[in-house]
């Protein structure tokens, strides 16, 4: 849902102070114990604690529809394509939302109130989601998946903040990799348990429908008010700690400007046209691969359920990896085509093949790593630092306006034509993705561009620039 977010705080936070680096004027008195100095690392790592588990049950809730996507279409008589609506309505306030979230945190509420408003939105989200399906009315779940999507991503921008004002330095790398991990634990854990938990609840009631599905998905908002619990913890905790170190709110450093959009350069378009035509074959398909691979393998549902979360159980562990050899090798523009061939040969192998779909599922948890170690960070080298914010905002606002129109798409096009026929159109989504990855290298390259450069050139270009300004 927000793989773009560890990269840009990492990009656009350069002005945050660091905790490591202050240290309080305590006067007389006897010093605070080390799990209760802000400015210790004991400290630090109890906060780190809270702010992994904040976004843990937005990332948990985001996929319900997909670990129950049985369930739902059953329970409630839908076709796909209403299915997929519940991806769309989570989508569609972020075309927008993602221009002003940082705005919010930094100018309306700050970075405290802002957290806990946008947890609130979250659970009330999956709240209202979940009473839709008690009561059986499809338009008031959603409404709690559009509410649902406003406070999601402006909580992940919310996380990142924190990330920074508490962890910028050296150890800030190692933070954004084991909250990354823990968004992708929060939705491993979904796809593999909500369908026991609807199973235990429909032998309570006595029979599956949709008071079993309503309270399957109220006892999944339990994560969201967990994670509201975090967020009223690390609220209290940054408050302390601005007290005894004297030291600003954090903010997200975020500067949108939606004149600098007609200053982008083409580079900048091109990752855009990749970001979007990438993430629409990844994130539709998984909302709707329980199914395909009970119909297509013969999987049980518990089956299905495993082999659709393989891509975020490979991600937890492989994005700090993946990430630092990005960040060691260079060669952004070649990274990205390998993981843009490889996704593609994954999808290929999942439609035209009867191999074990463990396989291509595995090759595509990879290649998505990958790519969004390798892609998100190009923004820098093509943008000016004071255009970042806009350039960012802008990639998320159609990357999620992609993922509305491709999800009814999706849903649609498989009532109609059926799973091959939807993965050909997901292989076609990745060959345009494709063909702009070569576009913008030869773009680049007749541009005397750096977005291939290795990490060595791209140092030590970096190094003579310093000492030209000094």
């Amino acid at each position: 849902m927000a793989d773009f977010e560890e990269r840009r705080s990492l990009l656009g936070g350069e002005d945050e102070g660091s905790f490591t680096d202050r240290r309080a004027a305590r006067g007389p008195g006897r010093p605070l114990p080390a799990i209760c100095d802000p400015s210790h690392l004991l400290h630090r790592v109890v906060v780190l604690t809270f702010m992994c588990f904040l976004g843990f049950g937005s990332y948990f809730c985001y996929d319900n529809p997909a670990a129950l996507q049985t369930q739902v279409i059953q329970d409630l008589n839908l076709n796909t394509s209403k299915f997929m609506q519940l991806y769309a309505w989570y989508s569609w306030p972020n075309v927008v939302l993602c221009f002003f979230g940082g705005f919010l945190l930094d100018r309306v509420f700050g970075i405290r109130l802002g957290t806990i408003i946008f947890s609130l939105f979250v659970c009330v989200g999956q709240v209202i989601f979940a009473a839709g399906a008690l009561v059986n009315r499809f338009w008031l779940m959603e409404v709690g998946r559009f509410v649902f999507g406003i406070g999601g991503e402006s909580l992940a921008v919310a996380q990142n903040t924190y990330a920074v004002n508490w962890f910028k330095g050296k150890e800030l790398n190692l933070v954004f990799g084991l909250q990354l991990s823990m968004a992708r634990l929060g939705s491993t854990v979904n796809m593999n348990i909500m369908g026991w938990v609807y199973s235990k609840v429909a032998d309570l009631v006595g029979s599956p429908g949709h008071t079993a599905l309503g309270a399957s998905l109220m006892i999944a908002a339990v994560t969201c008010l967990f994670s509201l619990i975090c967020a009223l913890v690390l609220g209290f905790l940054d408050k302390r700690a601005e007290k005894i170190l004297h030291k600003e709110q954090g903010k997200t450093g975020e500067v949108i400007k939606l004149t600098d959009v007609k200053d982008f350069p083409l580079p900048l378009w091109i990752i855009f046209v990749i970001c979007v035509c990438y993430y629409v074959a990844i994130f539709p398909f998984i909302g709707l691969g329980q199914v395909f691979f009970i119909e297509k393998f013969n999987f049980s549902p518990a089956e299905a359920r495993a082999v659709n979360s393989i891509v975020y159980i490979i991600s937890a562990p492989a994005s700090p990896v993946l990430g630092f050899m990005v960040d060691k090798t260079g060669r952004n523009v070649i990274w990205v085509f390998c993981a843009v061939v490889t996704t593609l040969a994954a999808h290929m192998m999942l439609a035209f093949t009867f191999w074990n779909p463990w396989i291509g599922m595995s090759v595509l948890g990879v290649s998505y790593s990958l790519l969004a170690c390798a892609l998100w960070p190009m923004v820098a080298f093509v943008v000016p630092e004071h255009q970042l914010g806009t350039a960012y905002g802008f990639m998320q606002s159609i990357q999620n306006l992609g993922l509305a129109l491709i999800a009814m798409a999706a849903g649609a096009i498989l009532d109609t034509r059926g799973y091959l026929f939807l993965e050909v159109f997901f292989c076609a989504c990745i060959c345009i993705a494709l063909m702009a990855v070569v576009m913008l290298y030869f773009v680049d390259y007749l541009r005397g561009g750096d977005l291939n450069w290795s990490a060595s050139a791209r140092a030590k270009l970096l190094k003579e620039a310093t000492s030209d300004a000094e």
